[in-house]
Parts: structure tokens; sequence; C-alpha cells
């Protein structure tokens, strides 16, 4: 038996992959046969698929139709838990349909004409069991890394090598449309203003620093990310560059399995184990990552501030050891309640410990005379812990309608301390100080939603919800006495805030489908938001509450099989994050201080987006054109604080606007069946303008603008025998800023992989800058009270081993129930600049 077993095994991969494959070109993506474009038309073919012996529906199984004049595939999908199936949009012709499962014979109808606009019922179709060896089938067709759906770009993470063994940071850095600071800050367009989300669900943890949350993401745990640039009203107002969203791999099938992912590296060393079980009715998974990291930099800064007619210098070297752990551990539970109805829970924790020991040598000169000169030993500690727990149902009534309800709680507790030892001369302890900075921010979320069809091609959808945050932080400054103890400076900074912000939101949307191809999309959203806070002892921060109606239209045309138009339109909100509201000073370099402000009140943006895909023979490309305006906008600012001591406080304002306007060129090519080759170009023009404080102390008008240039270049092949080899490149430009430019970086990597004889996992080693010791890059920035430089050099050239491995055994018989969970897509992240 252990052959028609295998047998059957091969049929089944073969048909989960053409389903893919079938859906992968209905959504454009790039056809690597080179086949003409699939013609469409209005027809429907649809039927029942039975079991010949039990006369009851034969759950998912795959249809496939074939066009007779040249034998190709050209629809396909699945039958549902009934056995019902539907193939939709059949241009007039003669095709033959391939039902099959596993456990029954193929069942092949034949002789099927389509007349233009009517539908054809196949009624009953009846599989006869089987136990024969089932002929093994050649899979020529692959998932492309690329695919463009009808409201969203999805780059398939699973399809890469050289982020194997990192975070979701490196990953990301591949994505069209998005860009990755080496910080591991992410923007979408040249705004930082996004709203990443995992699985759709959000986290306290990414409201408070999207840089750091994504380290804790292992890439070896990334399915795909989804880039949406023209959110409906369905999602949160708030993200005003629009959302990504992180799909981590599932495993929905019966059985036990465990896989073990590892990594070691001369910059990071990583190590995931995850399980999932499944009997009936219900399943468990179970996870755990743990990267550790270490990486060293070395930087300098060049600071002048001006004061009566006087300039006084600064010149700061520094040297700095990096050092951290981040964790994510998650468990998670699903059960069947009944035919149509789902309920699922699940818990997850994230850790993020990073350290960091920095030397500082800080010379001060006045009008070109050395004045002063101090050391400084800093040990920083940035920690965090983060749980998340969330319960969902869902209840189908039928095909696209269904109700759902889900709730989100998710707390995060932060630590921000350092300790500093001041030196003398002579390299002596003259003094210390200590920084402790503790918050809490944590969240409950109620969301309904409800969807229905109207009709054969209109759908509506409607929902509440309600957030419900609370933040809170408290900062204090200790001095050192001569026992080695702390002791509490009333001189020194200190303070605290409440805040507390709770919002109301209300959604409809409506879906509607032409017969001439065109797809409308438009709804709108209204939020209502209430906040108090307060600073402890120096009373309440007057905050007003404030309702925001969001509009949202999405337009799609079909131009032929493989050409799609789209236009679209949304408004956005943009509320700040913990990070730019947290009032502690931060005092670690006495030149470079920076602190946020309570008082901060949420940005509207205006977006505006073209855009075009096609398929040419082997080639797929998207253009896309846009333009925003931001109103109120969220930016950072620096001040000269003490002219003589050379201080500049980064802080952030509501000061003015932001106009942005560029396109993206993406274009993917199959060079051969087993080779591609894909990239992207990246065009921004920014305009900033707000206000600023000059050499006398008072407020003037302050604007800078300037383009941005970027882009991506990757290759990957497919070799014999199992071996895999991808490489790729990245170009940031120089970045525009309120009162200066930060300018651009590269990076590089080239991986390879084999996979075991038995497919049951694969060994790797990828390289990452390796031709120099890391990447060089400046800032320079510029107003009436102070001019500054800095450059920095990171170390980060990397070589890495990864290791995958699975073993346990599944079938292919689960059902295959839909889950809904809360998104939240309604603060800024904290972390780099805003815009």
């Amino acid at each position: 038996m252990k052959k028609p077993f295998l047998s059957t095994i091969r049929f089944a991969v073969f048909a989960v992959l053409f389903t893919t494959h079938i859906n992968t070109a209905n959504a454009q993506a790039p056809n690597p046969g080179g086949q003409s474009a699939i013609p469409t038309g209005n027809s429907k073919i649809s039927g029942i698929v039975l079991d010949s012996a039990a006369s009851k529906g034969v759950e998912f199984a795959s249809v496939a139709l074939f066009r007779v004049a040249d034998n190709k595939a050209v629809d396909g999908g699945t039958a549902d838990e009934n056995g019902k199936f539907s193939i939709v949009k059949v241009a007039p012709g003669e095709y033959k349909l391939l039902i099959s499962f596993i456990g029954f014979k193929d069942k092949s109808i034949d002789n099927i004409k389509v007349e233009k606009g009517k539908d054809i019922d196949l009624g009953s179709v009846r599989l006869a069991g089987s136990v024969q060896n089932l002929q093994e089938v050649t899979i020529t067709g692959e998932k492309s890394m690329i695919e463009e759906k009808v409201d969203r770009l999805v780059f398939n993470a699973e399809k890469d090598i050289t982020s194997k063994g990192g975070d979701a940071s490196d990953l990301l850095r591949k994505v069209p449309m998005l860009s990755v600071d080496l910080d591991g800050n992410v923007s979408l367009r040249g705004s930082s203003n996004i709203r990443v989300l995992i699985n759709n669900k959000p986290s306290t943890i990414l409201a408070s620093n999207v840089a750091d949350a994504l380290k804790q993401i292992p890439a070896d745990m990334i399915k795909s990310v989804e880039v949406i640039t023209s959110p409906s009203a369905k999602y949160d107002a708030e993200g005003s560059g629009g959302i990504i969203n992180i799909i981590t791999k599932k495993n929905n099938l019966q059985g036990l399995t465990l896989n073990v992912d590892s990594g070691v590296g001369n910059r990071g060393t990583n190590l995931g184990l995850n399980g999932s079980y499944r009997k009936g009715k219900m399943g468990f998974t179970l996870g755990g990552f743990g990267r550790a990291f270490y990486n060293k930099a070395e930087s300098t800064l060049n600071q002048t501030t001006f004061s009566g007619g006087n300039a006084y210098l600064t010149n700061q070297t520094s040297n700095a050891k990096d050092r951290g752990m981040f964790g994510q551990y998650s468990l998670g539970w699903d059960y069947d309640l009944g035919k149509n109805q789902a309920l699922s829970a699940g818990l997850r924790y994230g850790t993020r410990n990073f350290l960091q020991k920095q030397n500082l040598t800080i010379n001060q000169f006045e009008n070109n005379a050395l004045d002063a000169t101090s050391q400084r030993k800093v040990d920083r500690k940035d920690l965090s812990g983060t749980v998340d727990f969330n319960v969902d149902y869902i209840r189908t009534f039928k095909p696209q309608q269904e109700w759902s309800i889900s709730t989100l709680y998710s707390r995060t507790g932060l630590t921000n301390n350092f300790n500093t030892d001041l030196l003398g001369e002579s390299g002596s302890v003259e003094g210390r100080l200590k920084n402790e900075n503790k918050n809490h921010n944590s969240e409950f979320t109620l969301q309904t939603d409800y969807q229905t069809p109207i009709g054969k091609n209109q759908l509506v959808e409607f929902g509440a919800k309600g957030i419900f945050r609370t933040v809170d932080s408290d900062f204090k400054y200790l001095i050192g006495t001569e026992s080695g103890d702390f002791i509490f400076n009333s001189s020194q900074p200190s303070g605290s805030l409440n805040y507390n912000q709770n919002v109301a939101a209300g959604y409809i949307s409506y879906t509607l489908t032409t017969k001439n191809k065109y797809t409308f999309k438009a709804g709108t959203r209204y939020e209502y938001t209430g906040i108090t806070a307060d600073m402890g002892e120096e009373g309440k921060v007057s905050i007003p509450n404030y309702g925001n109606l969001v509009p949202s239209i999405n337009v799609s045309k079909s131009i032929s099989g493989s050409t799609t138009l789209k236009a679209a339109y949304n408004r956005r909100i943009q509320r700040p994050g913990i990070q730019q509201l947290n009032p502690n000073v931060n005092l670690s370099n006495p030149q470079s201080i920076s602190t946020g402000n309570p008082a901060l009140s949420p940005e509207l943006t205006d977006n505006f987006e073209v855009g075009l895909s096609s398929n040419i023979k082997k080639t797929y490309f998207n253009f896309s054109a846009f333009a925003r305006q931001t109103n109120n906008s969220i930016t950072q600012v620096r001040m000269a604080v003490d002219t003589l001591q050379g201080a500049i406080v980064t802080t952030y304002e509501n000061i003015g606007k932001q106009q942005a306007y560029g396109f993206n060129l993406f274009a993917n090519v199959y060079l051969t069946p087993k080779w591609t080759l894909n990239g992207s170009v990246d065009v921004l023009h920014s305009y900033l303008s707000g206000q600023t404080v000059n050499a006398e102390g008072t407020s003037e008008a302050v604007s800078n603008s300037g383009f941005n240039y970027g882009g991506r270049l990757m290759s990957q092949l497919s070799l014999p025998q199992g071996w895999g080899l991808q490489a790729f490149g990245f170009y940031r430009g120089k970045e525009i800023q309120l009162q200066g430019t930060r300018t651009g970086f590269y990076m590089y990597a080239l991986g390879f992989k084999k996979d075991f004889a038995n497919k049951k996992g694969s060994i790797g080693f990828a390289a990452e800058n390796f031709m120099t010791k890391g990447v060089r890059f400046t800032s320079d920035l510029n107003s009436a009270q102070f001019a500054q430089s800095s450059r920095t050099q990171l170390y980060n050239r990397n070589f890495k081993i990864t290791l995958n491995y699975s073993i346990g055994k599944m079938s292919f018989d689960a059902p295959k129930k839909k889950t809904k969970s809360v998104s939240n897509t309604d603060v800024v992240g904290g972390g780099g600049d805003q815009k």
C-alpha cells in the first residue's frame, strides 16, 4: 500500500499548487509559462460534487476548467464544505471540467459549451471511490514572489532565501514600496506614519516602537507581507501612509507537526520551535522564537551653536557595543462549534532586551579654542514585555455572508534606563548619573463586523468598534553618592504622564462589480476620540476631544485579461504614539537630548493614487503614482537650549504641513521557468513647512524640499537536486527633513540553500554586506541657532548558516474555517523620523 499512498500525496500536493497557480493567474501575477492572457466573460459554471457511495458532498474537492482548443487550464478552485462549486467570469467557448479529490477517481465532464451571458448548472457530479495508484504529476508552475490583488500588493516571503535567520525588518527591505533604515524604522512611499499588523492583529508594542517590534518577528515564520496603500472604510482611519499586514505561517491540517528553525551568524543567532496539533474539530499551535544579536558602531558629531556673535563648537566621538535578545512565544487554540461557526483564542508574549555600552569623548571649543574636555561611560537598558490575548467568534450563513465578534487585550511594560559614569582627565570616576523611566501601555478592544452580498455583484459591509487605551509613564534622575548609592535630586528632571484615550468607531462599505469589468468600493468611517491627560503634580494637559469622518473610494477597471487600471482616494488621521508623547528627558548624551510632547494632537492626511498593472508575456509590471497632503503634521524639531554647552534638544511638534508626490515602478520577469529577476524604482518629492526658533529665541517660518530616490533588485534561481540561489541589493537615497537632510545607504546579500533529500528540511548560507566592513551614513541639520553634522559607521557585515527541519505527519482532511480578529490601525509608531 506504500506506493498508492505516496502517489495520492503527490496528487494532493499537485491539486493544492494547481489551485494556487490558477488563483495567482487570476490575480494577474507573473506568468512563468509565457502563455497568452486568459479571456474572461460573464458566464458561470456551477454544480455539486457528491460521494457516489454516501450521497453526501465531497468537501473541498479540486475543480479545474480546461479549454478544449489547446487543452490549457484556464480556471479552477475548490468546492465548499457542502461540495458546491462555481467558476465565474467564463468566456464563451468549449471546455471540459476535471474534478478530483484524495480517495476518489477523477471525474471528467466533456463537451461543455458556454454561450455568452448564459450560465450552466451541471447539477450533481458523483465521484466513485478509488484505491488505485495515481499517476505522478509533474508540477510546472509555482507561486510568484510578488502578487497584486484588488486592494493590495502581496510579497510571498516563503520564497526568500537570504532573510532566513533574520528578523522582519530584514525581510521588509525587499518588499516593493517599502523602505527600512538601518535602525529598522519602516516607511511607505516616504511616510513613516504607517500601521503594522501581524495576522490582521495589532499589539501595544507595535504602537510604542515599530522598529523594535519587528525585531521580535523571525523572518523564517513570515508567510507573506501585504502592502495596503489605500485602505477601505473597514480599516481604522489611522496610518496616513497606509497599512502593512504581516501574515505568519499557519498549518490547519490534521495531525501533529514540529518544526525547528535555527541560524548561527557573526551578527546574530536564532532558534525557533513551532508545533501544531489538530484532532477532529479542535486544534492547538505552540510557538517559541529567540534571537540574540551583537553589533558595534562608531560615530562622530560636530555641532556648532551661535550666540552673541560667538560660535561654540562641540566635537564628539563615540564607540558602542550593542547586544540583546528578542523573543516571542505564542499559544493558539481553535474549535469548530458547528458546520458554519468557529471559535478561536490566542495568547502571545513578546520580550525585548536591548543593552548598549557606549564610550563618549566630548571636546568643546569657543571661537576655535579648546575650552573643555569630558568623557562618559554610558550603560543603556531598553527592556519590554508584551502580553496579547484575543478571543474571536465567526458565524457564516452562506458564501460571503458572515458575522463576527472579536476581542483583544494587550499590555506592554517598558523600561528605558541608563547609568552614566562621568570621567576625569585621568579616567577616574568623578560623578554618576542614573535615569529611570518606566511606562505601561494597555488597551482593550471590542469589535463586531457583518457583511452580506446583494445579488451576484454587490457586497455590503458594516461594523462598530471600541478601543480603550491607558498609557502611564514615570521618570526621574538620580545622582550617585560616594558610597555607591543613588539618591534623588530635585534639581534634576522628573515627572510623569497619565494618558487615557477612548475611540468609538463605525463604518459602512459598499462594493459593486459591473458587467463591463469595473469594480467600485466606496465607504465612510466615523471615529470619535476622547482624551484625558495629566502630568502628575504639574497638572492636566489640555487636549480637546475630536471627531473625524474619513471617506474612501477605490475604483478598478479590467482593460483586458492581463491589464488592470486603478484609482483611489482616502482620508486618514494619525494619532501620536507613546514614544512621541513620553515626556522623559533623555540626557545620556548631554549634547543630543530627546524628549516627547504630551500635548501633541493628531494629523490629517488626504491621499490620491492611480496605478496600472499588466502581464506582457513573461514579464509582470506595476506602476503607481500618488500624491498626499498632511496638515497639523507631527514632525521632529530640534532647538538649542544651552548654546555655551552646545546642547540640542529633539522633540515633536504639530507644526505646519507636508506635501509629497511620487511614483513607484515594479517589474518581475521570468528569464527562464526557474530563474526570476525583479526590481523596483521609487521616486519621491517632499515639501515640509513649519515653525522653528531663531537665534533671538522667537518663532520663524522654515521649509525644506527635495527629491528622494530608492530601489531594490533581486534575482532567484532554482537549481537541480534541491539547490537554490538568491541575490539581493537595496539602495535608499537622501532623506529630506524639516531642518536638513540625512544621506542614503545601501545593502546587499547573497544566499543559497540545499533541500534535504527527504524534503523534511534544508540547510543554507547567506552573507550580507560582505565586501565592506559595514554601512556609513550621515546627517546634516541647520537652523539659525545651530549647525550639526554627524557620521555613523555601522559594522554590520554578516555571515550566517541556517538550518530548518520538520518532523511529524499531517493528513489532508481538516475542515477549513475562517476566523476574524481585532485589527487596530490607529497610532504612530515611535522611533525614527516621522516624515
